[in-house]
């Protein structure tokens, strides 16, 4: 039986949660307690702003929340783990406390994975795919946490075609996510739009994306205010929300589940038209 992406199925998080996914698309929303992520770097430092922009996400339609407290972009000063738990736990903690959201963590250091979901996060969110510090595998498989794993092309040779790539790349952290005993149905999978590739890669990746459902996995995708968007629409980082939008609805309609952005309230219209075009061809 071929792999539907649009069926219903419920990823199993920590403390005992659970979201719907498939049937439709479920926004993520990035909450970054650094000073200088790309887009909003500064904006939300503090345990209180991140709180506050947390809960307005959530009244904007977000499901998840996702704390991160380390840049990923290329040129982003290195964090000590310490300051990164420093950033991020107070805001884990708050969130666990005062909302329902189901909370991620944005780390790809195994100590931090582990004190985050003791903090109250469902969900851990590896931008290296597990093999930077494989021993988060294992935070997951022990935890009972939500697993997306992400494919980077960072540090690395690629392979020339970008959905080869792909592969290669996940099915090794699908296999250390094995080999640490996290259970299938607890991973997601994340393309990495962005992360070491030019603007032909990532738009070729979102044309061929219905290919990487041979994975039989749900996607995370984050295509939010990144430098592609930029390239094609001539438009800085705080100007792209339209072109993120854009992106939402076009890849919940090649079959991606999870959307992960900055501007929730955009995101939620497009991704709401998508899945009623989808409602509307079942009938």
């Amino acid at each position: 039986m071929t792999y539907n992406p649009f069926l219903k199925f419920h990823w199993t998080l920590a403390h005992g949660r659970s979201v719907e996914l498939g049937s439709r698309g479920v926004l993520m929303a990035i909450i970054n307690v650094t000073p200088d992520s790309f887009s909003d770097g500064g904006r939300f430092a503090s345990t209180a702003a991140a709180v506050t922009q947390g809960k307005r996400c959530l009244d904007d339609g977000a499901e998840i929340l996702d704390v991160g407290g380390e840049s990923t972009r290329p040129d982003a000063a290195p964090v000590s783990a310490e300051e990164e738990q420093r950033r991020i736990l107070p805001v884990i903690a708050a969130l666990a406390r005062e909302t329902d959201a189901l909370i991620s963590v944005d780390t790809y250091r195994a100590e931090t994975a582990r004190l985050a979901v003791e903090a109250g996060a469902h969900i851990v969110n590896d931008v290296h795919g597990l093999q930077r510090e494989p021993d988060i595998a294992n935070v997951a498989a022990q935890t009972g946490a939500g697993l997306c794993i992400m494919h980077t092309g960072r540090d690395r040779q690629k392979l020339g075609d970008v959905v080869a790539d792909q592969f290669q790349f996940l099915d090794r952290s699908l296999e250390i996510a094995a080999e640490a005993g996290v259970e299938r149905e607890r991973i997601v999978l994340d393309p990495g739009f962005g992360f070491a590739k030019d603007t032909d890669e990532n738009v070729e990746l979102m044309a061929r994306f219905a290919e990487l459902h041979r994975f039989e996995r749900p996607f995370l995708v984050g295509t939010s205010r990144k430098r592609f968007l930029g390239a094609v629409t001539g438009r800085e980082p705080a100007e792209r929300d339209a072109a993120t939008a854009a992106t939402t609805a076009l890849l919940r309609i090649a079959g991606a589940a999870i959307f992960r952005v900055h501007d929730v309230a955009n995101s939620r219209d497009a991704l709401m038209m998508a899945d009623a075009m989808l409602s509307a061809k079942k009938r």
